[in-house]
């Protein structure tokens, strides 16, 4: 193998903030949607050599770490380096280069990481929200603006990609950029490493993952649509789909700056992230380990109620992907893929939670905003859903879902992401949007801006 093409075409990434480390992530694909299996991205089995450098300034002359990882044809050529060693709450700039088989010292993107703070830190975390990026519903322009906030960190809440493949009769408005050839469903670990490639190739995308580090969690269309624990959804073979899982949560794995590594069939997602003492971020899995009635399975919430009971931190943030609190249709009905469906163990967390409960949600494709608990005057915590980067948006009736609803405070129909601020005296969050999707460059607008006051949400935009 020798005179490959540029091998980081799928840009770089950083994640999995700690105050002392972070984990700094790329990918060697030369050609990112190459029909071979054998030959994932381009490359063949041979392993490559690719060094690495953090700095502390963009030019690279305060150098603070660096080094040389392998990557392995296994794992689809991707690098995933823990960097230790670091300082809190501290801007860094990483790259990597690699050589043979490729021109001398290919270099990759500049991209910019940041620590979380130490544990006593009281100062404020600034932090991006989004979720639901379908790339053929259009142009993720919102991901660019996250780029050019450049927050402390960015919590994406899920459906990163899209499984399915081109519809047989697209809809306008809905098939606005086509997806990687030959643009059929993803079933197997090719189809989707080259659907990850698909989208990462996105340069709004590749821009947001290069601004800051990302903390992801994941919901069904990184597999299947409404896929659940085992289950596809769909009344097909059971073991069949454990190995189409398999294969989608190893494609996930090979593309995210992510500490740990699937093992079997099965891929630990729930987590906690502190951020000082103002904000523990507490990221859940929606979808591995779901049951009839059970969300999170028994092992994820005892661990979710034990982190709850223990924060000392001034907010409680649940990054998860799904609409929690409760949404009464105009006719009565509930959703059964949202929290809806789970009331007991929704109960569970709301009785645990405390002050300071914060729940980020997406899925949707809207942005909402309600207050959380069965008593509408005595609220226990706060929603915030942020709608969908392109996903296009479902046919309801939202004004008579605000009107049966009087806990949901605040709805908006746009695209885009929420920005937000968590201290020691509030937590504020923008409602930002954009006007289309369907072309590149549109404007930043913000719909709304809420903060929460005596576990309540208060608005502070009018």
């Amino acid at each position: 193998m020798a005179n490959l093409g540029y091998p980081f075409t799928l840009g770089v990434a950083s994640g999995e903030p700690a105050p002392d480390s972070v984990i700094i992530w790329t990918r060697l694909a030369p050609d990112p949607f190459g029909l071979d299996p054998a030959r994932p991205g381009g490359m063949s089995e041979r392993p490559v050599p690719v060094r690495w450098q953090v700095a502390e300034d963009q030019r690279f002359t305060r150098i603070a770490a660096s080094g040389t990882a392998q990557a392995q044809h296994a794992w689809a050529h991707s690098v995933h380096v823990k960097v230790d060693g670091l300082r809190p709450a501290a801007d860094y700039y990483y790259r990597f280069t690699v050589s043979a088989p490729f021109k001398n010292n290919e270099m990759s993107a500049v991209g910019r990481t940041r620590t979380a703070p130490a544990r006593e830190s009281r100062d404020p975390v600034r932090f991006a929200v989004a979720s639901c990026q379908r790339y053929e519903h259009g142009h993720f322009t919102a991901l660019r603006h996250i780029a050019e906030a450049g927050p402390d960190v960015v919590l994406h809440l899920g459906d990163y990609i899209y499984e399915g493949g081109k519809p047989a009769v697209p809809q306008p408005g809905r098939y606005v950029r086509p997806l990687e050839p030959p643009e059929r469903s993803c079933r197997s670990l090719h189809d989707y490493r080259n659907r990850y490639a698909r989208y990462r190739t996105d340069p709004d995308l590749r821009a947001a993952h290069a601004a800051a580090p990302w903390l992801p969690v994941w919901d069904d269309h990184e597999v299947r649509e409404n896929y659940a624990g085992g289950l596809p959804g769909d009344g097909t073979d059971p073991g069949a789909f454990l190995r189409r899982r398999a294969a989608a949560y190893k494609a996930y794995y090979e593309h995210f700056p992510l500490r740990v590594r699937p093992v079997g069939n099965g891929l630990r997602m729930y987590r906690w992230r502190p951020y000082g003492a103002i904000a523990d971020f507490l990221l859940l899995d929606g979808r591995q380990h779901r049951e009839p009635g059970d969300m999170l399975g028994r092992a994820q919430e005892e661990w979710l109620t034990g982190r709850l009971r223990d924060s000392s931190a001034r907010w409680k943030v649940l990054v998860q992907p799904l609409f929690f609190g409760r949404r009464m249709f105009p006719d009565g009905s509930l959703s059964d893929d949202a929290w809806d469906a789970f009331p007991a163990q929704r109960a569970r967390i709301l009785d645990t939670g405390g002050g300071g409960l914060v729940v980020l949600g997406g899925d949707v494709h809207n942005h909402w905003a309600c207050d959380l608990g069965d008593d509408s005057a005595r609220p226990v915590g706060v929603e915030f859903v942020t709608s969908s980067v392109s996903s296009a948006p479902p046919g309801t009736d939202n004004a008579a879902i605000l009107a049966a609803n009087a806990h949901i405070r605040f709805h908006d129909g746009h695209r885009g992401h929420l920005e937000g601020k968590a201290g020691p005296e509030g937590f504020e969050v923008a409602y930002r949007t954009v006007e289309f999707v369907d072309r590149p460059g549109a404007p930043m607008g913000t719909a709304a801006v809420f903060g929460v006051e005596g576990d309540r949400l208060k608005r502070l935009d009018i």
